[in-house]
């Protein structure tokens, strides 16, 4: 089983890797905390808060595992919480544990303050974080170089293996040169697919779109020669791009959700949940604050809602646990804006023909 220990660099967010390790993970009692971390505050505030949602799952802990596990669980929850307490966040702060777990995040989105203790764990928010802060790449293109970096969770590093920076002058002519960078992209995104924020003079970016063989998504392009830029002032640049992006992508969503054959979709959490695990998922459209706890019938195909999320036998969100099954089984998900799923009940599944 792959284990994951306590994060030690400051402010870290998951990774789209760290997210498919612990949706993979069944590991009861998973026990999930998640806690906005509103700004201005203070390490003494922030601990007393996180303090009193350690001391819940603890409680529930104590309730629905043997003394052994819950005693070790409780301990790695406290270890996290005293280190994440004393590190300077962003909105959110997210902790898992299990008997072989021990990871915590920080997250650019705000949560709903919550315990889960679930046989998994709640990733929604984690989710949610690489959708508000996408894998992408940014290609820095002037007329004498081009380099490129990998960003994801606000932060920009060049790529490896090292194909970039390209000099300009190391080729015949300006064409010469623009096909090699579209080479060396096109290599980079075979082996890591990724929307492209693309930076550089009207003239030059225009010219290397209409020349680029390279099959991605462009988010966007951010007009003026950056070259000299930190990579600080890189990710503020490319910030508004991404949002704008993410935007566009909520619309795409919505508008593969109206042109699919109502044959092939599922509305409403019930007929997602049937839907997900037994047919082909293709897209999965939630709004991002729908939460529901249930109970799972005895032949696992429906949803009972119930009213306790904290009982032994009931998921604390159900919405969570599709999204996982949904990603597993090769679909993709979007998230979308408060109301804008009403007709479908807050949620709906896309599936594939057989």
């Amino acid at each position: 089983m792959t284990v994951l220990t306590a994060r030690r660099s400051r402010g870290a967010g998951p990774t789209a890797s760290d997210v498919f390790v612990l949706q993979s993970l069944r590991a009861a009692p998973a026990v999930s905390v998640l806690m906005t971390t509103p700004s201005p505050t203070t390490a003494i505030d922030l601990s007393s808060r996180l303090g009193r949602l350690v001391d819940d799952a603890e409680r529930r802990l104590r309730l629905e595992a043997p003394v052994g596990v819950a005693d070790r669980v409780a301990e790695g929850l406290r270890a996290m919480a005293a280190e994440a307490a004393q590190t300077a966040t962003r909105a959110a702060l997210a902790l898992y544990a299990a008997d072989s777990v021990s990871t915590w995040f920080t997250l650019p989105v705000a949560v709903r303050d919550r315990v889960a203790v679930d046989p998994t764990f709640a990733t929604r928010d984690l989710v949610r974080s690489l959708h508000r802060t996408p894998l992408h790449a940014l290609l820095v293109l002037t007329a004498d170089e081009a380099r490129l970096f990998q960003g994801a969770d606000e932060a920009l590093v060049p790529v490896a293996p090292h194909r970039f920076p390209i000099r300009a002058d190391t080729f015949p002519g300006t064409g010469a040169f623009l096909r090699a960078v579209d080479s060396a992209l096109t290599a980079h995104l075979r082996a890591r697919p990724s929307p492209v924020v693309l930076t550089g003079v009207e003239r030059l970016t225009a010219d290397f779109l209409r020349r680029s063989r390279a099959t991605t998504r462009w988010a966007g392009t951010v007009p003026g020669s950056h070259l000299h830029r930190s990579l600080d002032e890189l990710v503020a640049l490319t910030r508004p791009v991404l949002e704008r992006y993410l935007r566009s992508r909520e619309e795409e969503s919505l508008r593969v959700l109206a042109d699919t054959p109502s044959r092939r979709v599922a509305s409403g959490l019930d007929a997602v949940w049937l839907a997900s695990r037994s047919e082909r998922p293709e897209m999965l459209v939630v709004e991002d604050d729908l939460f529901q706890p249930a109970r799972v019938s005895d032949d696992g195909d429906h949803l009972l809602p119930a009213d306790d999320p904290e009982a032994p036998d009931v998921l604390d969100d159900a919405v969570d646990e599709v999204i996982e099954v949904v990603l597993r089984r090769g679909g993709w998900v979007a998230l979308a804006s408060t109301g804008r799923l009403a007709a479908h009940g807050g949620i709906a599944l896309t599936v594939r023909d057989l």
